[in-house]
């Protein structure tokens, strides 16, 4: 798990909201040294054992070894050509993704490539392991035996979209200008960790590690700098402290073509791309051309991809999924309807308490709002019976706390002393409270409630609503995206309405998408929609999401969580040996995170809900941690012309 720079692109499902970036880590060490050495040589110099390799994990494991043709699971084969096209909902005022202003474009970082190599738009690739990166501008790294340092050996035909190399220089002027310019949590981060970038000469660069910390997320950690044109930025004068619409060019296999800010943006495959025939490449990135076509709302773009307008559909509203598909375009096979299982747990969504706020602080107060959601109702009644309830943040993997702590974990959390609350050690791990599915309004979990907001001292008036010894009154502001789904919405709504009865004054304010997120990145709220990532492995990554020291302004934080036990755990797991250990720091986080209660968990699904005009393929075995529609399916030009014959298709 890396950290994580960008967060100010569109909000986009073209993968499923369970990924926002790379976060995974190795989980099986099973065959670790029979593997590490497969992939990997060892030889020794007058100071330093040194390993040299074409890929990196933590462990040293690689599935696929230096001489692999493809991935196992892409067609190589698949053909080039044709176009596939999305819809989202919202606008972008920029293309550029790693600015601190404005709202970027779909998909606008995925133009760029790093030493090594991941799917597009940041997903995983190869996408059937975890936590395995692969050499792509780099053809091979070199490091030593303790991870004090990394060397990386640049491929001398890598060439941006210009035509122009790709360079040493290029990958050491990005990595600073993340630093200088950056997300403040970002670069505090990185600082600590990073001290050094050398540039060895025009195609070799050498980054040193600090001393005394975790050797977690330092490799992979500058293996992903996107590599920007320096002398682009030199020439232009450009920053991150500005929305942009040109922008330096990039060296992967798609290039921005045509903008139209606020309706469209197209990409289209470079001819001239470096790597095309690179065994990472092989059977990927099959499209000429990728369209993104923007809509007001949700319903707007649902019924523009019934007529046509956009090709390819990935669904997260269980109305539509379970209604909205009774289609002419369905019923005859123009349109394919389908799910694909997904191998990733789910992202961790919900309603996020600010921390922040004194009225929240109190976590009985947090527990009584949460009475007021009533999930076997909405489920049944507003989304049929499609969505499981969240309970983990790691939910449905082995990581995923049960019971009371035993074994490796209870290990760990003993050796805290006073951190662990007594209570985390005695008690099974939180799950959410179960609702009567028949009326909105649980009675009996509003009686609770209530006796939790009168502990809290926070007293029902004359006039029903609740204050305090002071007289002021509990009152909360819901920040919520306008453009979200009309499901989601009205499950909000009913939420609202049943804190409300219970005397707490909820402001529900639905706000356009740049000011949702402009509103979001202040922290303006204290209830918001929103979600932290899921994760399956250690690393630095975890302290921007819910560690202490960047708690009041990482945009990865949205409830400001600062907590000495949860810092605590996640040091722990920095600091794990063996994976043994670093499962029982993970499966102790899960638990913590859910003790502290920085969310009401909702809803999940475990597939890919998915429609498509029948112009697509797919391999026959989708990988269990991408669906890959951008990635490893291609266009069948036969079924397109059919389709645009029968006037099914535009």
């Amino acid at each position: 798990m890396h950290l994580i720079q960008p967060r100010n692109c569109v909000h986009f499902r073209v993968q499923t909201t369970r990924r926002k970036f790379l976060i995974w880590w190795g989980l099986s060490c099973l065959g670790l040294l029979l593997s590490f050495f497969a992939a990997t040589s060892v030889h020794a110099d007058s100071h330093d054992a040194k390993i040299s390799a074409h890929g990196y994990s933590f462990y040293g494991d690689l599935k696929y070894s230096e001489d692999f043709e493809h991935f196992d699971y892409v067609n190589p084969d698949a053909p080039k050509g044709g176009e596939i096209a999305l819809g989202t909902v919202g606008t972008f005022d920029s293309m550029h993704p790693y600015t601190r202003k404005g709202r970027a474009g779909a998909l606008s970082s995925s133009i760029y490539e790093s030493l090594l190599g991941s799917g597009v738009n940041g997903t995983a690739a190869p996408a059937d392991v975890y936590g395995e990166y692969y050499g792509l501008l780099a053809e091979r790294l070199e490091y030593d035996d303790d991870k004090n340092w990394v060397i990386f050996y640049m491929r001398p035909e890598a060439r941006f979209s210009d035509g122009t190399p790709v360079t040493a220089h290029d990958i050491a002027f990005s990595h600073n200008l993340l630093l200088d310019e950056g997300l403040k949590s970002y670069a505090d981060a990185v600082r600590q960790r990073i001290p050094k970038v050398e540039v060895l000469d025009d195609h070799t660069i050498k980054f040193y590690f600090s001393e005394g910390i975790s050797r977690r997320s330092l490799i992979d950690q500058v293996g992903f700098v996107p590599a920007w044109s320096e002398k682009w930025y030199r020439e232009t004068g450009a920053g991150l402290d500005e929305s942009r619409l040109d922008i330096s060019p990039g060296s992967g296999p798609y290039m921005v073509d045509t903008v139209d800010v606020n309706r469209r943006v197209v990409y289209k495959r470079n001819p001239d791309y470096w790597a095309n025939n690179l065994p990472f490449n092989v059977g990927r990135n099959n499209f000429d051309s990728i369209r993104i076509e923007y809509f007001g709302d949700a319903e707007a773009a649902f019924q523009a991809f019934l007529a046509g307008e956009f090709t390819f559909r990935t669904e997260n509203d269980s109305k539509k999924w379970a209604t909205g598909y009774d289609n002419p375009k369905v019923r005859d096979g123009a349109i394919k309807k389908a799910e694909f299982p997904d191998g990733s747990p789910p992202t961790p969504s919900g309603i996020v308490f600010n921390l922040m706020r004194p009225q929240l602080k109190d976590r009985r107060v947090r527990e009584a709002i949460a009475m007021a959601y009533n999930f076997e109702w909405t489920n049944a009644s507003l989304q049929y019976g499609l969505f499981k309830q969240r309970a983990s943040f790691t939910q449905d993997t082995p990581l995923m706390a049960t019971g009371i702590p035993k074994g490796g974990e209870l290990k760990l959390l003993k050796s805290l002393g006073y951190l662990v609350p007594v209570d985390m050690l005695t008690q099974d791990a939180r799950i959410p409270h179960s609702s009567n599915e028949a009326r909105l309004f649980d009675r009996r979990n509003a009686r609770k409630a209530m006796a939790l907001l009168d502990d809290a001292g926070w007293l029902v008036a004359d006039d029903g609503i609740r204050r305090n010894s002071e007289g002021e009154i509990l009152s909360l502001n819901y920040l919520f995206n306008s453009s979200s789904p009309d499901t989601l919405s009205g499950a909000m709504e009913n939420f609202v309405a049943n804190v409300r009865k219970l005397g707490v004054e909820v402001e529900f304010e639905k706000v356009d998408s740049s000011q949702y997120t402009s509103r979001e990145r202040d922290r303006d709220y204290d209830l918001v929609y929103d979600s932290y990532s899921a994760f399956l492995g250690t690393g630095t990554g975890l302290m921007q999401r819910f560690g202490s020291e960047a708690a009041e302004f990482s945009l990865f934080n949205p409830a400001g969580l600062a907590s000495p036990l949860v810092d605590a755990i996640i040091e722990a797991s920095l600091n794990a040996k063996t994976r043994a250990d670093e499962e029982a720091s993970l499966m102790a986080l899960d638990r913590a995170l859910r003790y502290e209660f920085i969310m009401i968990p909702v809803w999940y699904n475990p597939s890919y809900w998915v429609a498509y005009y029948d112009i697509f393929e797919h391999p026959k075995s989708i990988p269990p941690y991408e669906l890959g529609q951008l990635d490893f399916w291609w266009y069948n030009e036969e079924k397109a012309a059919g389709l645009k014959a029968s006037g099914a298709l535009r």
